[in-house]
């Protein structure tokens, strides 16, 4: 998805998973309402935040894994072995005893993707997850994320990554102005900046 700043982008990606709850209709991924069946939908729909700041909230980067898994697996020695081969399989293996507060901001967002990947869900949404980052770690992330077996729903102000999905969205205005082949996406968001 792509669009102006407000133009109601990330309310349409917190809707996916009920995150917020619709003022009027109804939304439904692979069948379940958001709003009546909230907790079975976020098993589902994980979510990754602009800010990894907002996700983070371990000291280390082992245990911040490890909190996404206490749900699914109750044995803390389990638990932090599959957390160990979560930060394994993103590259921060070498990261897992590190404060989080040491790694840096391309870190720091594989972090918090590693943290909702480990609860294995079917759809990913991601909410700008490159904006704070530079070229180096912006290509790390966007590679990361592209690689994932999940389905990705990416908001993004970058038109580069956008042009690298299979389908695109224009959102302007709270509504969806375009949907279809990501080239044709990025020339009709362009033409509409430049309206």
């Amino acid at each position: 998805m792509v669009g102006s700043n407000g133009s109601g982008k990330s309310t349409f990606a917190r809707l996916l998973n009920g995150l917020i709850e619709p003022t009027a209709g109804r939304v439904t991924v692979n069948g379940l309402d958001t709003h009546k069946d909230g907790a079975a939908v976020r098993r589902q729909v994980g979510f990754v935040f602009t800010n990894p700041e907002a996700q983070l909230v371990m000291p280390t980067s082992l245990e911040d894994v490890a909190l996404s898994l206490r749900r699914t697996i109750k044995d803390k020695k389990d638990r932090l072995a599959r957390a160990r081969e979560v930060l394994d399989g993103i590259g921060l293996g070498d990261k897992a005893d590190t404060t989080v507060h040491a790694l840096s901001g391309g870190q720091k967002q594989l972090l918090a993707l590693a943290g909702v990947i480990a609860t294995e869900p079917k759809v990913l949404v991601a909410d700008e997850p490159t904006t704070l980052l530079d070229l180096r770690n912006t290509q790390l992330v966007a590679d990361t994320l592209f690689s994932l077996e999940q389905q990705l729903i990416l908001v993004t102000h970058d038109l580069d990554l956008a042009l690298r999905c299979d389908r695109a969205l224009v959102i302007d205005n709270a509504r969806v102005a375009f949907d279809g082949d990501p080239a044709e996406a990025v020339t009709f968001y362009r033409g509409l900046v430049g309206a």
